[in-house]
């Protein structure tokens, strides 16, 4: 019997537009469905996550991919509010920044993230570090409610 996959939904935490435009292209050209949203802070984030305002019909995540350095609600905050909600919790956060900060992948873990990457700076080096992420995330690991 076929394995059928459903699509899945990704919620890319990012305000910088380049990086969000390289990943959009890796997810685009990438073979899995997948259904890409995007939040350009982190009080954005959150609203999604708990369908709050214009986000209030936003489908849940299979996995979020935030960026650390982010206006209005930094995305420690955001990482440390989904780590520690038992609704949201679940929910795999992979830490996709600039930083390569020993202080910042410690903290991270420490507030449980499910993977920490910093982001390369070529464009092909960026796009295949997402396209990695996605394959690992869909294809490898089984999420919950997957």
């Amino acid at each position: 019997m076929p394995d059928v996959h459903r699509a899945a939904t990704i919620l890319l935490v990012e305000d910088d537009p380049g990086d969000e435009l390289m990943a959009r292209e890796a997810f685009e050209d990438d073979a899995q469905t997948s259904e890409l949203h995007v939040a350009r802070d982190g009080q954005e984030a959150l609203d999604f996550l708990y369908r709050r305002g214009a986000h209030a019909g936003a489908p849940r995540p299979d996995f979020i991919l935030l960026d650390l350095n982010l206006p209005r609600v930094d995305g420690r905050q955001v990482l440390r509010q989904v780590k520690s909600d038992a609704a949201v919790a679940s929910i795999p956060v992979v830490v996709l920044t600039t930083s390569s900060a020993v202080e910042d992948v410690m903290a991270c873990y420490g507030d449980h993230s499910n993977a920490y990457i910093t982001k390369p700076s070529g464009y092909d080096d960026f796009v295949g570090v997402v396209r990695q992420i996605n394959q690992f995330w869909l294809d490898t690991v089984r999420l919950p409610g997957a």
